[in-house]
């Protein structure tokens, strides 16, 4: 039986009319992907938000290994181990891509210092490291605003990485990017969490995406979870084709 990293209980929170989240029980297990999915406004990136403390629930708790999170704020959280790469990268488009990675990584270790160059801290090495698995060595030293999306969302990637997370939420970490990109893109994404020992969570809308690199599947609809499993069974299922996949 795998370890539960995060576990969530009886979530709930509602903006105005608009339930988001009506009573949500996961577990998110050590060593696996798992594919959030569901309808615009069914609640999926509320949930991250919740996990990561960027909201907190109006009722139920959120775990993570055993201890309630719930209250804390995110940059607690992210140290506990639990890291967050947005669907807009969220990088300094003025730096480059090494300073990108130094600033993220010196700021989780504690070693920033205005008596020394950034590029010069201890760090380097390990982000680029980093910058080697996700496979943009080669933009280190370019403006972080110089690069298409495909490689911005893996620098973003790499970002979390240098946080040294347990587990990664990212939300459609495929969007924006070129149809013909995002196979390369997810096949170097959970080669670097495999490699780095890091469970995920992904809210995603392509459907060969999630057949392809989930290992379970949570379907949102309205603020609750429809059903939990593996693709191959849950994107059979009737339901989840009439009402999610529309076909």
């Amino acid at each position: 039986m795998s370890r539960v990293l995060i576990s969530a209980r009886g979530l709930k929170i509602r903006f105005g009319g608009v339930i988001a989240a009506d009573g949500i029980d996961l577990d998110v297990l050590e060593g696996e992907n798992l594919a959030i999915i569901g309808p615009n406004g069914a609640g999926k990136t509320t949930f991250l938000n919740m996990a990561t403390g960027y909201l907190r629930p109006q009722a139920g708790t959120v775990s993570f290994l055993g201890q309630d999170i719930t209250a804390l704020p995110p940059r607690t959280i992210t140290k506990l181990g639990i890291a967050r790469a947005f669907q807009i990268p969220q990088l300094f488009l003025d730096q480059t891509v090494l300073e990108n990675m130094m600033i993220a990584a010196a700021a989780h270790a504690g070693s920033m210092s205005a008596f020394r160059h950034l590029l010069d801290l201890p760090e380097r090495k390990e982000v680029e490291d980093l910058l080697d698995l996700v496979g943009v060595r080669a933009f280190a030293n370019r403006k972080a605003f110089e690069l298409p999306e495909g490689q911005r969302k893996l620098v973003d990637i790499a970002l979390a990485l240098a946080l040294k997370p347990t587990v990664l939420l990212m939300d459609e970490p495929t969007s924006g990017v070129a149809s013909g990109e995002k196979l390369g893109l997810m096949d170097i994404l959970t080669s670097a969490l495999a490699r780095q020992k890091v469970s995920s969570v992904f809210v995603e809308h392509d459907m060969d995406m999630v057949e392809r690199y989930a290992h379970r599947v949570a379907v949102w609809s309205s603020g609750k979870i429809q059903v939990v499993g593996p693709p191959a069974e849950v994107l059979k299922n009737t339901e989840v084709r009439e009402h999610v996949i529309g076909i």
